[in-house]
C-alpha cells in the first residue's frame, strides 16, 4: 500500500526487502544516483518512445500501477508520475506492473551502462541461475564482496535490493508463462523457481490483484502447441540490424548444428541432459524476436530464454552506443548507415573456442568442413528440426578422441584435447563468470588459442561490451594499425563500447579500408551474382571469428 502526499510517498505495505522508510522520489540526490534524467525521462514518456523501452520505468501515483515508457495507457500529470531506473525498484515502492504495456516483456536493463562492474557480474549471474536458494550472502560470496556492500551497490544503481531483483525477475517470468504458454499452473510455478504452488499463487495474487487463472483469461488466447513446444516474444530497444546479425551466424554456423537461413536462425541444445532446440526471427512490428524453443523439460526455460537474449544482445543501449562511435571519423558513416548492429554471442564457450582453433590458418568453409565432420563423426545423433542433425560433441567426448581420424592437423587435435579434458575436469568454465581475466588467461595458455582469441571469447561468450581484439591483424589492417599496441591505444576512444566497435570493423572492413585510402584511386571489386561485398569477406574473416 502507497500513501503518498504532494512531493512523497511512504510504502506501508510488505515487500521484499526490509526498508520500511518514507520513499522521496522527488529528490535529485537518488534519481542522480541510479543515472535517471528526470527531464529525459519526462520526453520519452510523453512521445512513448521505444528506444527507451526497460531503461526505466513509469510509477503512477493514482493508479499505483508501473508502466513501461511505450505503455499505451492514458497519458498522466507529470505530477502523478515517480521514475524508477528498474522494475524491481517500483515494485519495492508498492508499485504493481501493468496488465496492458506488461512490464516483464520490457527489454532488459543495460546493466553496464553506468553501473559498476561487481553490479553487471551480479545481475548476470542472476540472469543464468538466479538467487540459487534466495541467499543474497552466496551471491555476494561468489562475488567476492559483502553481502551489505552488495546490497547498497543495487540500492545505489537499481534502487531495489539483489533479491528484489531476483524476486522481480522470476515473478515476471512467471506473469509470460501464463499469458504466453498453455502449460498447466503447477508447473508455470516450478518453472518460475517457486518453491510450491501454494506459494507461487500467493505471490502472483500479491502483486497482480488477481489470480493465475484470471491472468490466462485476459490474456490473448493461445492456440495449443505442439507437445515441448513453447513461444516467446523477446523484445529489444530499436534499431536492431537483424540481417547482419544472421548473416554473422550464417558465416559461423557450425553444420548440423546450427542453421541460419530465410530470415531464422535455428540450433539443437543440451540442458541439463535434456535435448531440444530453438528457432529465432524477426518480428519487426513489435520490435521483437520471435522465439520457439522445444524442450521437455520446462524447468529449463528461464535459463534458456536468458542465454537466448544475450546471444543475440537483445539489452543493448543502441543510442549510448551510437553516441560513442558516432564520433569516430572512420565509424561515422556505417553508424549511420547501417544502425543497430548488435555483438552476436554464441550458445556455449566451449563450442565457440573449439570452432577458433579449427578455423586457426584456414578459410571459413574449411573450418566449416571440418566441424561438420566432427559433429557427424563424434556429435550425438539428433533431427528435432529442418537442417539440425546432430548435437555438439562434449567435452567428455573430445578429451580422449582421435580427432586426426577427421582430418584435423595434430596441434590443432592436441589444442582441443587440451581445451576438453580442462573444461572436463573445471579448470575452465564458461558459466557463472565472476573474473573475466582469470578465464582469459587460462584459455590463452593452452596451444592454439591465442590473445585475439581469447578476446573473442569476452565478446562473445562473456558478452564484456569493453572487450577488444587488439592483436587481431585483419582487424588492424581496416584501420592500417602496424602494431596491436598502436591498435589498443587507437581503441581508447571507443570505450566503453569497443567489442561493437569490433564487429562494425570486421563486417566493414573492405569499405573503411577504401575510405582512408583516398590518396590512392582504387575501384570497388564488383561482387559476383546474388553476393554482396560482406560475402567477399567471409573467407579472410573466418580465420579469427571462427
Amino acid at each position: 500500500m502507497i500513501f503518498s502526499t504532494s512531493n512523497r510517498a511512504y510504502n506501508l505495505g510488505p515487500k521484499t526487502s526490509s526498508n520500511r522508510a518514507p520513499i522521496h522520489y522527488a529528490y535529485p540526490r537518488k534519481t542522480g544516483t541510479m543515472n535517471l534524467d528526470l527531464g529525459a525521462c519526462s520526453r520519452a514518456r510523453l512521445a512513448r518512445d521505444a528506444r527507451f523501452d526497460g531503461k526505466f520505468f513509469i510509477g503512477v501515483l493514482t493508479t499505483k500501477i508501473y508502466c513501461r515508457p511505450i505503455c499505451r495507457s492514458r497519458t498522466s500529470k507529470e505530477s502523478n508520475v515517480r521514475y524508477f531506473a528498474s522494475a524491481a525498484a517500483a515494485a519495492e515502492a508498492g508499485f504493481r506492473p501493468c496488465l496492458r504495456c506488461r512490464p516483464e516483456c520490457s527489454p532488459g536493463t543495460p546493466a553496464w551502462a553506468g553501473t559498476q562492474n561487481t553490479v553487471s557480474r551480479a545481475l548476470r549471474l542472476i540472469s543464468e541461475k538466479g538467487l540459487e536458494g534466495g541467499s543474497v550472502e552466496a551471491l555476494a560470496e561468489h562475488l567476492g564482496v559483502g553481502s551489505r556492500h552488495l546490497r547498497r551497490l543495487f540500492l545505489r544503481h537499481l534502487g531495489a535490493t539483489p533479491s528484489a531483483v531476483a524476486q522481480t525477475r522470476r515473478m515476471h517470468f512467471a506473469k509470460r508463462l501464463i499469458d504466453e504458454t498453455t502449460l498447466p499452473m503447477t508447473q508455470i510455478a516450478f518453472t518460475a523457481g517457486f518453491g510450491s504452488v501454494r506459494r507461487f499463487n500467493a505471490a502472483i495474487r500479491n502483486v497482480y490483484h488477481r489470480t493465475p487463472s484470471q491472468i490466462r483469461s485476459l490474456a490473448q488466447k493461445m492456440s495449443r502447441q505442439p507437445e515441448d513446444q513453447y513461444h516467446f516474444h523477446l523484445n529489444f530497444r530499436p534499431p536492431y540490424d537483424w540481417e547482419r546479425t544472421l548473416e554473422f551466424l550464417a558465416i559461423q554456423a557450425t553444420p548440423g548444428v546450427e542453421v541460419a537461413e530465410s530470415g531464422y536462425f535455428r540450433r539443437s541444445i543440451s540442458v541439463s541432459g535434456n535435448r531440444g532446440y530453438f528457432e529465432v526471427s524477426l518480428d519487426a512490428r513489435r520490435n521483437a524476436l520471435n522465439v520457439r524453443v522445444q524442450i521437455s523439460d520446462p524447468r529449463s526455460l528461464f535459463s534458456m530464454i536468458e542465454r537466448i537474449r544475450a546471444m543475440f544482445d537483445l539489452d543493448a543501449d543502441w543510442p549510448t552506443i551510437a553516441r560513442t562511435l558516432g564520433a569516430d571519423p572512420d565509424l561515422a558513416a556505417h553508424i549511420s548507415s547501417h544502425p543497430g548492429l548488435r555483438v552476436p554471442g554464441c550458445w556455449n564457450g566451449f563450442e565457440l573456442v573449439t570452432r577458433a582453433i579449427l578455423g586457426q590458418q584456414i578459410g571459413t568453409e574449411k573450418a566449416n568442413a571440418l566441424a561438420g565432420r566432427m559433429v557427424r563423426a563424434f556429435g550425438q545423433p539428433f533431427c528435432p528440426a529442418n537442417g539440425l542433425t546432430h548435437l555438439f560433441p562434449t567435452p567428455e567426448v573430445l578429451a580422449n578422441t582421435d580427432l586426426e581420424s577427421i582430418g584435423l592437423l595434430r596441434p590443432q587435435a592436441d589444442a582441443i584435447r587440451a581445451l576438453a579434458r580442462a573444461v572436463r575436469a573445471g579448470q575452465i568454465s564458461f558459466e557463472k563468470v565472476v573474473d573475466s581475466d582469470a578465464i582469459l588467461m587460462r584459455l590463452s595458455e593452452i596451444p592454439g588459442t591465442g590473445e585475439s582469441t581469447a578476446q573473442w571469447v569476452a565478446i562473445r561468450n562473456l558478452r564484456e561490451p569493453d572487450a577488444f581484439p587488439s592483436a587481431d591483424r585483419n582487424l588492424a589492417r581496416a584501420l592500417a594499425q602496424g602494431s596491436s599496441s598502436k591498435f589498443e591505444q587507437r581503441s581508447l576512444a571507443w570505450r566503453p563500447w569497443r567489442a561493437y566497435a569490433a564487429i562494425y570493423l570486421w563486417t566493414f572492413a573492405g569499405e573503411i579500408r577504401v575510405h582512408r585510402n583516398v590518396s590512392v584511386p582504387c575501384a570497388r571489386k564488383k561482387a559476383p551474382p546474388g553476393k554482396t561485398a560482406f560475402h567477399s569477406r567471409i573467407p579472410v574473416a573466418g580465420r579469427w571469428a571462427s
